[in-house]
């Protein structure tokens, strides 16, 4: 199944504490179903020191965010939108809005031999 997220995409929060806010995907975790998304879900980590971290102390990262709870923002409307894939008569393979638009385009599909 393909997956409506990819790495560098911006997308909306849609549920929890950050509902509403957008961000740029850093990392995708397919079998975890999960994404990272850069400043969002911010939580401490303590860290004793290291010659990195001479001080050590308590920094600031960003924690995995379920993929469900994300959704890819329309460059159209700067919103948040449910996508779906359509291949058109070329064989490109795209992502296009629920409510019409296209998004991007994710690679070519198979040619029949």
């Amino acid at each position: 199944m393909a997956s409506h997220i990819r790495k560098g995409e911006t997308v909306e929060i849609i549920a929890g504490d950050h509902k509403g806010s957008t961000g740029r995907v850093m990392k995708v975790m397919p079998d975890k179903q999960r994404v990272l998304v850069e400043g969002l879900n911010l939580a401490y980590k303590h860290v004793r020191p290291s010659q990195q971290n001479p001080q050590g102390g308590r920094i600031r990262i960003e924690r995995p965010i379920h993929i469900s709870n994300v959704l890819p923002v329309s460059p159209k409307s700067s919103l948040g939108t449910r996508v779906r894939f359509t291949t058109d008569a070329k064989g490109v393979k795209k992502k296009v809005a629920a409510g019409g638009g296209d998004i991007a385009v994710i690679r070519k599909a198979k040619k029949d031999r």
